[in-house]
């Protein structure tokens, strides 16, 4: 199922018929004070078993909270809680794990210095008797199997060496490792991809099908849309409107129960890309290499230009970046500003070159917690001065500015940060590149865990500091994020840039097959070097569009026909060697006219029907031509085989 599409109408009828629903939880008029600040003043939620319940509301609006409170992480002032028809008092986390509820945290709470494993039973560790290692690590396998991220999470690494994308799996695994009843999701999909997001969204359908109660708590609408029945709304601590049936719904109604207006189109697209940014690069990255994540990357990115960074988890997209700053060292390539090798050892370095980088996990590597909003604002500044004293006097004009600009408080700049909702606290720091103007700002992850009024605002702020010059990269996990706000996509892949290509030829599904590892495409790629030489001709795979074609992978033999499709690539149809072929798309060999060669294209379907691409072949017709019909049964039987091919089967 993929994000953003409607649920699945035979999912939904297993549920009623497997299930029948009846109240889980009632939270009513909950009330909750942190010193002066009301987070909750009259918040309401009903759960219901077999369902998947959204809890939505802009940031600051109390879900968190009111979340903790069900779990037990913290108590509640007034108000009551009833749990399967009970009064429930939850005095604490272990009260709530004991009862089934679990809490899956957008700000993982794991222990760094445990292993993966360690962390997912973490709860079992504390009962009675011994443990088996063994069992433990079959029931750990099982769980990230079902997660589809078997092959990525050694169980004996430490958890402090996992990005925050996967550690925030960890976090998924350790609530299914429970077998709770009433499962919280506080925007688990934050750091996940498409594809990945479908396994999670498939994991929650089989657990809503047994009988669970799900609360998913996003800002991406779409994701709402597509897996809850239905949802609560807040707004200022208050629940503003429960229990309304998704199937009703469209994101303009749940946006307007959110913020109480209207955002009209989230990305609004800039004009076509300004003739500046057509110029020689700004930042040209060539064969990068920090291993092992990163082995060979280059991509440039010119003024005006906002360049995507796209991939998977693990596929080396942070670690690229983290090195081309300074953060890590760097086993080889060249890095040039404006023409001119540079060659930044140190993040101070990179910022007095013009580099800023707002890293992707905001707690860890952003924010100061001890400094206050106006020294966090700061850090960038303090980083590139060389004077005696702070300085800050000669920012004074500028910090005012950017305050307003952003719709940030003036009157709290002497407070904890850690007081400002998480979209407040992603505005400071996107500010502090913005104080000290950047001539390249990459931003990872910008909208991770923000709501949509604020991702439509920081949207908002790239589109304009693009227009003002700045070269923009951004990363994200969000498909659709890149390809609304970027105008070119370099697609990354266990290490290694694959493809540089603009976002109008994209697609989700298409940036999906791009980005799968090479682990799970390999088979592909064997498939085509086997029938290539069986067959002395150029086998490739490709997704096809109706006027361009982007190529996954080519391989030639050595007498083999030459039709300049290169893996990355994108090319128009008619501009291609095998124009007619691709026009008909007939399961049989079509001749070029003038043209030594024939083309035979087979599509590519897994059992789900989605669209994996489609196999090609290209020989010389002025010999006898191949079995067409043998081919095409290969290629079935090499879309139905037990592994995944490119995306999840």
């Amino acid at each position: 199922m993929r994000a953003g599409s409607k649920k699945d109408p035979q999912d939904m009828s297993v549920a009623s018929e497997s299930t029948v629903r009846q109240a889980m939880l009632a939270a009513s008029d909950i009330a909750k004070r942190f010193g002066s600040t009301q987070a909750l003043a009259g918040a309401n939620l009903e759960i219901q078993s077999g369902e998947v319940h959204g809890l939505l509301g802009a940031n600051g609006a109390g879900k968190s909270t009111l979340s903790r409170i069900i779990s037990g992480h913290i108590r509640h002032d007034s108000g009551s809680i009833t749990y399967r028809d009970k009064p429930f008092a939850i005095r604490s986390t272990r009260d709530a794990l004991r009862s089934g509820i679990a809490l899956v945290a957008q700000e993982t709470s794991l222990a760094p210095d445990l292993s993966v494993l360690e962390n997912i039973f973490m709860p079992e560790f504390g009962t009675r008797g011994r443990l088996s290692y063994s069992d433990l690590n079959t029931r750990a396998h099982a769980i990230l199997s079902r997660l589809g991220h078997d092959h990525v999470l050694a169980l004996d690494t430490e958890v402090r060496r996992l990005s925050a994308a996967q550690r925030q799996l960890v976090e998924i695994a350790k609530a299914l490792a429970l077998d709770a009843n009433l499962v919280i999701f506080d925007e688990p999909t934050s750091s996940l991809s498409p594809s990945e997001v479908d396994s999670l969204f498939d994991i929650m359908s089989r657990m809503r099908n047994d009988g669970c109660g799900l609360i998913f708590v996003s800002h991406r609408l779409e994701e709402v849309l597509a897996i809850t029945d239905r949802v609560t709304v807040m707004r200022e601590g208050k629940t503003v409107a429960g229990n309304l049936d998704t199937s009703g719904l469209a994101q303009g109604d749940i946006i307007r129960h959110m913020v109480g207006k209207d955002l009209g189109a989230i990305y609004a697209r800039r004009d076509p890309v300004a003739p500046a940014s057509a110029g020689p690069a700004v930042l040209e990255v060539r064969n990068l290499a920090a291993k092992p994540a990163v082995r060979d990357v280059s991509f440039a990115v010119r003024r005006g230009e906002v360049l995507g960074l796209g991939g998977l988890i693990g596929a080396g997209r942070s670690e690229a970046v983290e090195a081309l700053f300074g953060l890590r060292p760097r086993d080889g390539g060249t890095i040039q500003m404006h023409g001119k090798d540079i060659n930044p050892r140190t993040p101070a370095e990179a910022m007095r070159l013009g580099i800023g980088l707002v890293a992707e996990d905001r707690r860890a590597q952003n924010i100061v917690p001890d400094f206050t909003v106006k020294e966090n604002l700061l850090l960038a500044h303090m980083g590139m001065r060389n004077g005696v004293g702070l300085g800050y006097g000669s920012r004074q004009v500028k910090i005012t500015e950017l305050l307003t600009r952003l719709g940030l408080p003036p009157d709290r700049l002497d407070t904890s940060l850690l007081t400002y909702s998480g979209g407040m606290q992603q505005k400071v720091i996107i500010a502090r590149w913005l104080l000290v103007e950047p001539t390249v700002l990459i931003l990872d992850e910008p909208t991770k865990g923000v709501d949509i009024g604020t991702r439509s605002s920081i949207y908002a702020i790239l589109r304009d500091i693009a227009e003002q010059g700045v070269a923009v990269i951004v990363i994200s996990s969000d498909f659709s994020e890149l390809l609304g706000v970027c105008e070119r996509v370099v697609v990354m892949s266990d290490g290694l840039s694959i493809a540089d290509l603009p976002s109008s030829v994209l697609t989700e599904e298409k940036l999906t097959l791009l980005a799968a590892p090479r682990t799970s495409t390999e088979r592909n790629v064997q498939f085509l070097q086997s029938v290539s030489k069986e067959f002395a001709g150029t086998a490739f795979w490709a997704l096809l569009g109706t006027e361009e074609l982007i190529c996954l992978g080519a391989v030639s033999s050595v007498d083999a026909p030459e039709i300049d499709l290169a893996p990355g690539q994108a090319a128009r149809n008619d501009q291609t060697a095998i124009p007619q072929a691709l026009a008909k798309r007939e399961s049989r060999f079509v001749p070029e006219p003038d043209k030594a060669v024939a083309t035979l294209l087979l599509p590519m379907r897994n059992k789900r029907g989605h669209d994996l691409g489609w196999i090609g072949l290209s020989v010389r017709n002025d010999r006898p031509l191949p079995d067409a019909d043998e081919i095409a049964i290969r290629v079935a039987t090499l879309t139905n085989a037990e592994a995944p091919i490119g995306v999840d089967q």
